[in-house]
């Protein structure tokens, strides 16, 4: 199944659900709940695999509990990060969900019971807070004990009829994108959905391939911004015949979505010893400044958010943003987090990162940086890509990529925004398979292309006030129509001529009417 097909077949078996429930639960907290049972039901089968071990004549959910030594379960947490009994599991608690009168306070012991079974194994910190959105005790679910347990029955009936097959072999994030679903189905809950739009699978790839190019193996890669997780996926997908070394690193801000990220992690069987995530600000609080340079980054922070600036002074003392010798504006982080960004990276690797585009050739201290990274030989690629690539927004934005081991001191500038970069999908454009590998071509080779590409020299950069904005170094192609003048001026003088005519032969008429 195409990835198309995969997500519109996701959209519609979600919506139904959405209709059985519509009325019963706000729109924007039915979206937890039924993420929160889908992340249950995809852990309990994950886990379930893992136990039967491929044997067909062993069928886990039928175990009785007492029959799980404690061998048995820390060998598991050991292995796996967690635990659950077969009582636990999704396909039982949802077989009997519709006559259960103790489902909602069930469902919250089960989900504790998971967390709690990391306690004091290294897994704990990837664990602990998985399910504190997923409140199914809360009166959002309903006012009584009884509407709450229909409420969750419902879901759980939805959610167990989703066939998913084999998820490895999903081509979609399946669970980025249903958040995403929801999310966009619920937006007008204002201000609820702002920046929290997951980077579309499309562009992951793109931005990890630009990340990983040429390297058959990474120490780490890392997402300072981390979102859903969406990137680093795309990241794992790209290098399922290379070596990650060291695991998938990232950072978020958000607790709902650092959660949402740690999910997916497990979702697409990278195990708890092989991510790390982490919870807070990056720019404040960055995590992993003690580990090793990263070999490859993602990331799409998000635009021109705000940030504390130089109304912290210690911060231009910081290593990430004191060789630059001035801090993003207050408010405008874009800046911070491409710093933040290149302090991490690694003297092999590459970071690859969705900009607004505004930061490319504005004035004062973005000009300052910019200078920074140009005089330093930083910036190997710029690319401009098609607008409403995203959804929820028109923006046509700008991909970074940042790198310590240029040769030359040039910078590439790509422009993809035109009609044989991206196909017109509804109301968004789509990058597919064609348009990456085209644009990954072009990025390789760094050879000049009329009206598309063009490596620039630095100094020549520099003369133009350190302006990195795509269109300015390559010019777009003129499509109006081409005038033949010698042409023009013979039908002109011909039609003068008509109208002379024309205007003798109305005088005529005049007199003759006047006589």
């Amino acid at each position: 199944m195409t990835s198309i097909a995969q997500r519109q077949e996701l959209q519609a078996k979600i919506w139904r659900i959405a209709n059985d429930v519509r009325g019963s639960v706000d729109g924007w907290d039915f979206k937890q709940f039924v993420l929160g049972t889908l992340f249950y039901r995809f852990i309990s089968e994950n886990f379930t695999n893992y136990i039967e071990g491929g044997d067909e004549s062993v069928n886990y959910a039928n175990y009785p509990d007492k029959d799980i030594t404690p061998e048995i379960k820390d060998d598991a947490i050991k292995t796996k990060g967690y635990f659950i009994y077969p009582s636990q599991l999704f396909v039982n608690v949802a077989k009997t969900a519709n006559t259960n009168p103790n489902l909602n306070t069930d469902l919250k012991a089960i989900y504790d019971a998971i967390e709690s079974s990391a306690n004091g194994y290294p897994s704990e910190p990837d664990i602990k807070g998985l399910f504190a959105d997923f409140d199914t005790t809360s009166t959002r679910l309903g006012n009584t004990v009884e509407s709450k347990n229909n409420t969750l029955a419902k879901v759980l009936k939805g959610i167990a009829e989703l066939d998913f097959g084999n998820f490895e072999d999903n081509q979609i994030d399946l669970f980025g994108d249903a958040y995403e679903f929801l999310i966009s189905n619920y937006a007008a809950n204002a201000g609820k959905s702002g920046g929290e739009f997951f980077t579309p699978q499309h562009v992951s790839k793109l931005i990890a391939q630009l990340a990983m190019h040429k390297q058959d193996k990474v120490n780490k890669i890392y997402d300072p911004a981390a979102g859903s997780g969406s990137l680093l996926l795309q990241a794992k997908k790209h290098f399922d015949n290379h070596i990650i070394e060291e695991g998938f690193y990232g950072q978020e801000v958000n607790h709902t979505t650092y959660n949402l990220a740690r999910m997916n992690m497990f979702l697409h069987n990278i195990n708890y010893d092989k991510f790390n995530i982490a919870l807070g600000n990056t720019l404040i609080n960055p995590h992993y400044g003690d580990e090793k340079p990263f070999d490859a980054i993602v990331s799409n922070p998000p635009y021109s958010i705000k940030w504390i600036g130089d109304d912290d002074p210690t911060l231009i003392n910081d290593d990430r943003f004191a060789p630059a010798g001035v801090l993003a504006p207050k408010s405008k982080a874009d800046f911070a987090f491409v710093l933040h960004a290149l302090n991490y990276l690694s003297s092999k690797g590459r970071a690859a990162i969705v900009c607004f585009p505004g930061i490319f050739y504005r004035g004062g201290a973005e000009q300052k940086i910019r200078k920074y990274l140009v005089d330093n030989n930083f910036v190997e690629t710029i690319i401009s890509v098609a607008p409403n690539l995203f959804y929820g927004t028109s923006i046509a934005v700008t991909l970074l990529v940042l790198s310590k081991h240029k040769t030359e001191n040039k910078t590439q500038f790509i422009d993809a925004s035109g009609e044989d970069f991206f196909k017109k999908v509804t109301n968004n454009n789509l990058l597919e398979d064609k348009h990456i590998e085209r644009i990954m071509e072009i990025f390789d080779s760094k050879v000049d292309v009329a009206h598309i590409a063009a490596s620039i020299d630095n100094a020549k950069i520099a003369e133009n006030d350190y302006n990195l904005s795509v269109s300015s170094y390559v010019a777009a192609k003129d499509n109006r129509e081409k005038v033949d003048i010698k042409t023009l001026n013979e039908e002109i003088a011909t039609t003068v001529k008509k109208i002379s005519l024309l205007r003798a032969d109305i005088d005529t008429i005049i007199k003759e009417i006047e006589a």
